[in-house]
């Protein structure tokens, strides 16, 4: 299960803890339901807003405090956030009667370091900047700066493909003795392996729905739940003919996504993970919105996508 970034930081309402505490809340009420139904679960969530969190606190400690590098931002957020999912689980399956013990991985994801979005970085990370002082960032701490729209300058890193979970064996044995299990977090930390079979980490970020198709394969799940902010994976999105869809064949999708219906930087991870799990032996994928989990999985709402 695929927890979208809003899930947790609302952009609506000011990123304090306690809201992040009372959205991660509202977020888990559908899987207390899925496990009330006997479920076993992998839970995989977003960190976009908190790695910004992040990088502006290093930021803003310059000089007082050792500089961190996103890897361990990374690592450090996929920490606490899953100490903010596995608790407020935890209090909810206690107040619900349910006996089903919760814990957090933090997770490293073997990438390959010759992976071309290593080479052309396009994922933005981080606050927004003035030109002039994006160019002067990129100066000073060597980053590369791309205009983010109408909004400013901000930081870009590659985003590469994740290949395996590298604790994905451990995660799969805890998720067979009924150990609900939240990994992958922020798509989880990037790596590569040396020619002397050493790891390495990659100043990267995972794309957090392609991250959970491959902890899926690697623990061997038959469904993939990907939770977002829309109801359904449309067609025309936002445009005069809009078509919703509710039940789509793996070939549906690859040809709905080589037609551009999904954009990179929306529902086009999000098709390109539920294809992936497919194709390596996934029953089904759901894609839906957070607070119509129970209704998608009933057929209610959502778009389900199989194999055939």
């Amino acid at each position: 299960m695929a927890l979208g970034g809003n899930a947790i930081s609302s952009p609506s309402e000011p990123d304090t803890i306690t809201n992040q505490f009372r959205h991660t809340r509202d977020a888990l009420a559908g899987v207390t339901n899925l496990i009330a139904r006997g479920y076993r679960i992998a839970i995989t969530h977003g960190n976009g807003p908190q790695v910004g969190n992040a990088l502006l606190r290093v930021e803003l400690a310059k000089g007082s405090a050792p500089v961190l590098p996103l890897g361990i931002i990374v690592a450090d957020t996929e920490g606490g956030m899953g100490y903010m999912i596995e608790q407020c689980l935890q209090n909810m399956l206690l107040r619900s009667g349910l006996t089903r013990r919760v814990v957090t991985i933090v997770s490293q994801v073997l990438v390959d370091p010759e992976d071309p979005a290593l080479k052309n970085p396009t994922k933005y990370i981080g606050q927004f900047y003035g030109e002039a002082e994006a160019l002067q960032m990129s100066k000073t701490e060597g980053w590369t700066v791309k205009q983010d729209g109408a909004r400013g300058w901000r930081r870009v890193v590659g985003s590469p493909q994740p290949l395996q979970i590298l604790n994905g064996r451990t995660i799969a044995r805890l998720v067979e003795e009924g150990e609900i299990v939240i990994a992958a977090g922020g798509g989880g930390i990037p790596v590569y392996r040396k020619p002397n079979g050493w790891l390495e980490g990659v100043d990267a970020v995972i794309d957090k729905d392609r991250a959970s198709a491959v902890l899926a394969r690697d623990i061997g799940a038959q469904d993939l739940f990907i939770l977002t902010d829309a109801e359904f994976v449309s067609l025309n999105y936002g445009k005069p003919g809009q078509r919703d869809l509710r039940r789509i064949t793996l070939r549906e999708a690859e040809t709905y996504l080589a037609e551009g219906h999904f954009p990179a930087g929306s529902m086009g991870p999000k098709i390109e993970a539920a294809i992936s799990f497919l194709k390596s032996g996934g029953r089904r994928v759901i894609v839906c919105a957070l607070a119509r989990l129970m209704e998608s999985l009933d057929g209610q709402s959502g778009t389900t996508i199989v194999p055939e």
